[in-house]
């Protein structure tokens, strides 16, 4: 997408998401994973859901190449960009080009625990300077009139006080900023790895209800550890929006039920086979444009979770040996085998029931 284009189809998109609530269910930024290749194939499961861009520093959007770190697909709206960093006049630099590339929103990440990001002096280091991350807020809410919303934890390292995370809201909406998205655990900057530090700090839902509770005017959103849609619909009763993450990336399948159950409208996705079809005309674009397959194709792995014959149909679409084919030969080849071991299983337990009726 360029910088000058718009859109009529994001913009109905994001009238309808409007009207049940922006943030009432969202996919998390996550590094490495959420490309434009990703949400345009989350766009096949959900079009209501907020999707979110990998986290990108100030520094590579101000110095790098922009198009590769800003451009993405119409069918994304709603979307948002995540931005890593701290210096108030870069950032409001960089929500300007969003604005420009046609986002929905600015995320400012205050929740990565990182030692590179906290080198950075950004991420969840920042939850001990609110009055940067003020600054910050106010910057960019000055540069754009796109919302400017905050990711952040519940604490850092062992401060596991309520009144931390209150402080740090309140000093923060008081900048303008009116959504805050709450990865309910603590992060410890030193001693945990990333990995480490989505699973070890114990998840506190009942402090992010606190805050909802405290800052009614808020739209708080929660995130971490939520994984079945019954989760959601339950944390939903005391927060404004839940934000999934691992889970919506390794069960896709389970984002084709979210438009109907919790806005209402009808969702994109009829059956696995229709999007996996769907899919498959993406991957040709990519291959006509000139990129291979396989850059996309890492995105959609688990679509045929749970059903019979689905690891032989990652295998084969992860399989080096066909990274050269024809990407309609390799969807032929994966069908067939999936098919196959599909029938083999359904042969069996249909012996298995005729057997019990003897």
């Amino acid at each position: 997408m360029s910088e000058n284009e718009t859109g009529a189809n994001g913009a109905d998109s994001i009238d309808k998401q409007a009207s049940h609530g922006r943030w009432r269910l969202s996919v998390a930024p996550m590094l490495d994973w959420t490309d434009k290749h990703c949400r345009t194939f989350h766009r096949l499961l959900t079009r209501q859901t907020l999707l979110y861009t990998e986290m990108v520093t100030t520094g590579a959007l101000l110095h790098g190449d922009k198009p590769r770190h800003l451009d993405f697909n119409e069918v994304e709206h709603p979307v948002a960009l995540q931005l890593g960093g701290s210096e108030p006049a870069d950032l409001a630099a960089c929500a300007k080009l969003a604005e420009q590339w046609g986002y929905d929103e600015v995320n400012l990440n205050c929740g990565c625990p990182s030692e590179r990001v906290q080198r950075g002096a950004f991420g969840a280091c920042l939850m001990a300077e609110p009055g940067l991350v003020a600054d910050g807020v106010k910057a960019m809410r000055d540069a754009v009139s796109i919302p400017i919303t905050v990711k952040h934890r519940i604490g850092i390292d062992k401060i596991e006080s309520y009144g931390f995370v209150r402080d740090f809201v309140g000093q923060i909406a008081a900048a303008g900023c009116e959504v805050f998205i709450v990865h309910a655990r603590n992060a410890w900057l030193q001693g945990l790895s990333p990995k480490e530090n989505r699973e070890v700090p114990p998840l506190r839902y009942e402090l992010v209800h606190q805050l909802k509770r405290e800052f009614p005017q808020l739209t708080i959103v929660l995130n971490g550890g939520i994984k079945s849609d019954d989760e959601i619909a339950e944390q939903l009763q005391h927060v404004d929006g839940v934000m999934v993450g691992r889970q919506a990336y390794h069960e896709p399948w389970q984002m084709a039920g979210w438009d109907q159950r919790f806005f209402g409208t009808a969702g994109p996705a009829q059956s696995r086979e229709q999007v996996e079809a769907d899919w498959l005309l993406y991957l040709e674009q990519q291959v006509a444009s000139g990129r291979p397959w396989t850059q996309a194709m890492r995105h959609a792995l688990g679509l045929w979770n749970g059903q019979a014959g689905s690891r032989r149909w990652r295998q084969i679409w992860s399989d080096h040996q066909y990274k050269a084919m024809d990407v309609r030969a390799v969807a032929r080849l994966a069908s067939q085998s999936r098919s196959g071991i599909a029938a083999q299983v359904e042969a069996h337990e249909a012996r298995h029931q005729a057997a019990a009726l003897l």
